[in-house]
């Protein structure tokens, strides 16, 4: 199915979902959690706490799905909604940190991390220097090269200007560029 035939089939399941099918629904959260997921995952850069992220996202769905006027906003909306529950948890992370420095010292056991969903791809290069991006810039080439998302969705998946995701997208190709560039020099 090509991209545009899985964007209208995905309006067709936001619509139907609006509109009380519960069947369609379950599709539409089939064929997105996936997406959800690895959206959380390159923001937070956790499996678990990404896991639980896309679980909790489904309730905000439910609940503003009837209230979505135009379903051809569904992706960017679905990943907006994500990036702000990321947000929201680390701004509460964060907040917990101070709290425990401030009786304690913190323990920094950081995990390997597991490996990311675009590692997945066989050329392996490219996905090292995608991971080594800032998560901005990484969330940003995900949505624009991965998900397929314009721009102005992206704008609006990540809560910030079009400008930003242009500016996060032209520095994420340059160190992409040069970090390729300087393994095939090397």
């Amino acid at each position: 199915m090509s991209r545009r035939a899985e964007r209208i089939f995905d309006e067709f399941l936001a619509a139907s979902a609006r509109a009380g099918d519960r069947e369609a629904f379950g599709r539409l959260a089939k064929r997105w959690q996936p997406k959800l997921f690895a959206h959380a995952y390159r923001l937070i850069g956790e499996r678990e706490a990404a896991r639980d992220i896309a679980q909790e996202v489904w309730a905000d769905i439910i609940k503003g799905l009837g209230g979505l006027d135009d379903v051809r906003v569904f992706p960017a909306w679905a990943f907006r909604i994500v990036s702000r529950r990321a947000a929201d948890m680390v701004r509460r992370r964060q907040r917990e940190r101070k709290l425990q420095a401030e009786y304690a010292e913190e323990n920094k056991n950081n995990s390997a991390e597991a490996p990311s969903i675009e590692e997945r791809s066989s050329d392996a290069r490219l996905h090292e220097a995608i991971s080594a991006l800032p998560r901005e810039q990484r969330a940003a080439v995900a949505l624009f090269y991965l998900e397929d998302l314009s721009v102005a969705e992206i704008s609006a998946a990540l809560r910030v200007p079009a400008g930003t995701v242009k500016t996060r997208l032209m520095h994420a190709r340059r160190k992409l560029r040069a970090a390729l560039k300087g393994e095939e020099d090397g």
